[in-house]
């Protein structure tokens, strides 16, 4: 074999090998895309055994591909205690602990303490529960003061200011080693409230009471209608969604309580206070009517809406009905926990019947990130008022804070605005179910809600 021949066959082999290694990568990038979208459509119909299937997926062709696969295995873990590739790692974990103990994080559990949007934030290192915080008022001469001891130790308490609108004072100190107290202090009486998410805790001051309001009817029903409506919410229109109706009654309470007709009465009751306050607002159903998915978010978009609420009410297994109970506020994103899966499921029952497989791949491709962030902040707002609302009629220890949570609803996803779905209360609680049937409940929630509307609004 001469020179030229060899020269000639060691090319041809050069460029199969390239051609195959490429091949090869360029499947495993494919396999690792369908693992991922497969792995979110399993986890939107909660189904474990499919989740863990693609989770392993995902990590074996996630690593093949040098990407940062920790938050598969961690969730993988967490599905199935078992895993025996995370089990065979223990030097990597050793390592881990022993970078995380020279950290300062383990030393100080709050990362962050500011203020944004006239709210307090406290971010911490790790997920904290509503046992983090307690809050206290005292009065002292002729001060309010509003007191919040967060358990954690916070590194710059000292140097830190806050100021916030309609609050003469705000001292942070370290109070004990693992309390660190925040103290608002005015010459009224103030209205505070909190929200616990995950890794951050929210303080926010409702501000001072607005003008006189008037009474005027309005189809034969008394609406309070301020004096002067700001010019504003004029330019903004809403799209208000009583969930289910007509044929799809919802969930059912006892003495056969349907979720369509609470959430109906509270979306017209909703209708009407946003009117009265400048906003053009619209009811995707205004009587006892099956509506479509489609239809729902689509006048939503016809009518160029800023901004998409869907009305529903929970319920619980029986053996649970009893104890499950309070106000939630879900936005749109693949939810990781049970709890919300399972609020998804309830709700997305009567839309997925008619839905193909394919239809609800196509409808997970919708998810628009950008919007998220807004109906976030919308959420928190509305979940915030709404439990204001209540609370100060009912009691603090009456009315539940379910929180502000992720969700898959597929109400949510054909919206192109801020969009969010609100749990008045669950129907199959033997006292609440009572409560969010009257008439004074279901206005003292729609006005919590319309409060929410107008302070996202102000803000953003």
């Amino acid at each position: 074999m001469n020179k030229r021949s060899f020269f000639k066959i060691l090319l041809i082999t050069v460029f199969i090998i390239g051609n195959f290694s490429f091949l090869n990568a360029s499947s495993d990038a494919t396999k690792f895309y369908y693992a991922k979208k497969n792995y979110i459509t399993s986890m939107l119909h909660n189904n474990k055994q499919k989740e863990i299937k693609y989770l392993k997926e995902l990590v074996r062709y996630g690593t093949k591909l040098n990407k940062d696969v920790k938050k598969y295995k961690s969730e993988l873990y967490r599905l199935d205690r078992n895993i025996k590739f995370i089990k065979d790692t223990p030097k990597k974990s050793i390592k881990l602990k022993k970078t995380y103990k020279k950290t300062p994080s383990k030393k100080y559990s709050i990362k962050s303490v500011y203020v944004e949007d006239n709210q307090i934030i406290i971010n911490f290192n790790k997920r904290i529960s509503k046992k983090s915080i307690k809050f206290f008022e005292t009065k002292k001469k002729n001060r309010y003061y509003d007191t919040f001891d967060i358990v954690g130790n916070f590194k710059d308490a000292k140097p830190t200011k806050l100021k916030i609108d309609n609050v003469k004072r705000i001292k942070i100190v370290q109070y004990r080693y693992k309390t660190l107290r925040i103290s608002l202090a005015d010459y009224y009486n103030l209205k505070t409230y909190y929200i616990v998410n995950n890794k951050q805790i929210i303080i926010k001051v409702f501000p001072k009471k607005s003008k006189r309001v008037s009474k005027k009817v309005i189809s034969n029903k008394y609406v309070k209608i301020r004096k002067k409506s700001s010019s504003s919410n004029k330019k903004k229109t809403i799209v208000i969604d009583a969930g289910h109706g007509g044929k799809d009654s919802g969930a059912v309470g006892p003495r056969r309580r349907y979720e369509k007709t609470v959430v109906l009465n509270v979306a017209k009751n909703l209708y009407y206070n946003l009117k009265s306050k400048g906003f053009k607002v619209y009811l995707t159903r205004n009587k006892d009517r099956y509506v479509s998915l489609r239809y729902r978010t689509r006048l939503a978009n016809k009518k160029n809406a800023d901004m998409f609420i869907s009305i529903h009410a929970n319920a619980a297994r029986k053996n649970r009905a009893k104890k499950a109970h309070g106000v939630e506020t879900y936005f749109l994103s693949p939810a990781r926990s049970k709890r919300a899966k399972r609020v998804a499921a309830l709700e997305n029952r009567g839309d997925m019947n008619s839905m193909s497989y394919s239809s609800k791949n196509i409808l997970l491709t919708l998810l628009n990130r950008s919007k998220i962030t807004s109906s976030q902040k919308m959420a928190i707002d509305i979940q915030s008022h709404m439990l204001y609302s209540l609370r100060k009629y009912y009691g603090k220890n009456t009315i539940l804070d379910g929180g502000v949570r992720e969700g898959p609803f597929w109400v949510l996803v054909g919206a192109q605005m801020p969009s969010i779905l609100i749990e008045v209360g669950y129907i199959s609680h033997p006292v609440e179910s009572k409560r969010i049937y009257t008439k004074n409940y279901q206005k003292k929630i729609a006005d919590g809600i319309a409060n929410g509307v107008v302070s996202y609004f102000e803000k953003n």
